[in-house]
């Protein structure tokens, strides 16, 4: 050891001898099972998508939501469901331009006073009961 040490240290170059190559240790493979993908829910038939949240203010707490098909009138349930949010609900005052209305149609957009936050997107469903 106290050669090799001195060696090094004068600079002289010793011929190493080649190291024997030893086999590598073969990877163990292992089958990895597959996760259950997350497939998208649909709607149950009882829920039909009737439109989108277009617009949320969290001061008044209230959600502008677009109707994309059928109608909307006061008395409806409606699910508003998105990425984070699940708030279901009854339609107790809908309003157009500060306005109160009783029924809103296909292409219509309207406020209604919700219970907890929604984000723009969400989409909204007609409960049948």
């Amino acid at each position: 050891m106290l050669k090799k040490l001195l060696a090094k240290l004068m600079g002289s170059q010793e011929k190493k001898k080649p190291r024997k190559k030893t086999p590598g240790r073969a990877k163990k493979t292992t089958l990895k099972k597959k996760k259950p993908s997350k497939k998208k829910t649909a709607a149950s038939p009882a829920e039909k998508e009737i439109g989108r949240v277009v617009a949320f203010f969290r001061i008044p707490v209230v959600a502008v939501i677009r109707v994309t098909q059928g109608t909307l009138k006061l008395g409806d349930q409606v699910w508003i469901r998105g990425h984070t949010t699940k708030l279901k609900q009854t339609l107790t005052s809908m309003q157009i331009n500060h306005q109160p209305i009783s029924k809103a149609r296909k292409g219509d957009e309207f406020g209604v006073k919700v219970s907890s936050r929604a984000r723009i997107g969400d989409r909204v469903y007609r409960v049948s009961a």
